[in-house]
């Protein structure tokens, strides 16, 4: 059930417990690949799942501004402290299990997320009347998640599938020119930039040009079906036993 497009009629007759709350960002992707990346594909992957899923779940609309500072230097980026982003992803899930969907699975599309979406799902779990798990897509699909580097070849690959008129196509190439081949720029094991413009020309990182619409499926199906198997995980979890409620 999307709530977006549901009555709150629809919703007092909904016997699930189980909801979906996609998170992305709104942020640069480089030359060829829109701001709204992140939040795009953990949409799509979040209905694929309750599509696919043998039961209902409530499909939460997605967050589309998250924890994102290190590409503020690219026009159109937005961002949130990690303070007010935590903030409101935890009252949007008490808001949720106000009404009955008590269970949340945070499906995620971006990686400076990933950090306060694992403590405020601790904290929703352990302080809330709720539990909280946060999926991450790219890397909740393994070692097929091993390219990823941000509007490279993995996330290029998925929109290529999911919205191949968001890519633009004439700009691969520049944007592969003006990338950079990792993440980060690092001493000894140790992290000595903090923004993606200190590394990467155009905000790149990894070789978009390596991307296609068929990889991108492969990687849709593995990304679905990880969703799927946390969902199934997560609405069979006893949560009354002493991990839970206090």
């Amino acid at each position: 059930m999307d709530l977006s497009a549901a009555t709150w009629t629809d919703v007092a007759d909904c016997e699930s417990d189980l909801a979906v709350l996609p998170v992305g960002s709104t942020e640069q992707h480089g030359p060829h690949a829109p701001l709204g990346t992140d939040t795009l594909l953990a949409g799509v992957i979040a209905d694929a799942a309750v599509e696919a899923f043998d039961g209902e779940v409530v499909r939460a609309p997605t967050i589309p501004v998250g924890v994102a500072a290190e590409h503020r230097h690219f026009p159109g980026t937005m961002w949130v402290s990690p303070d007010t982003f935590r903030a409101y992803v935890r009252d949007c899930v008490a808001s949720l299990a106000a009404h009955g969907f008590e269970r949340v699975v945070l499906v995620n599309g971006h990686g400076g997320n990933v950090g306060a979406l694992e403590e405020v799902a601790g904290t929703i779990s352990r302080a809330d009347a709720a539990y909280a798990v946060a999926f991450t897509w790219f890397q909740a699909i393994g070692e097929a998640g091993a390219e990823m580097g941000h509007g490279g070849p993995l996330e290029t690959s998925l929109l290529a599938y999911c919205h191949p008129e968001l890519v633009r196509e004439g700009r691969l190439e520049a944007a592969r020119d003006g990338g950079a081949d990792g993440w980060g720029e690092w001493v000894r094991y140790t992290s000595l930039a903090h923004d993606s413009a200190a590394f990467s020309e155009n905000g790149v990182v990894g070789d978009p040009t390596a991307a296609s619409a068929e990889r991108g499926e492969a990687l849709f199906e593995v990304a679905v079906e990880a969703l799927v198997d946390v969902l199934e995980t997560v609405a069979a979890r006893d949560l009354d036993g002493p991990a839970y409620r206090g």
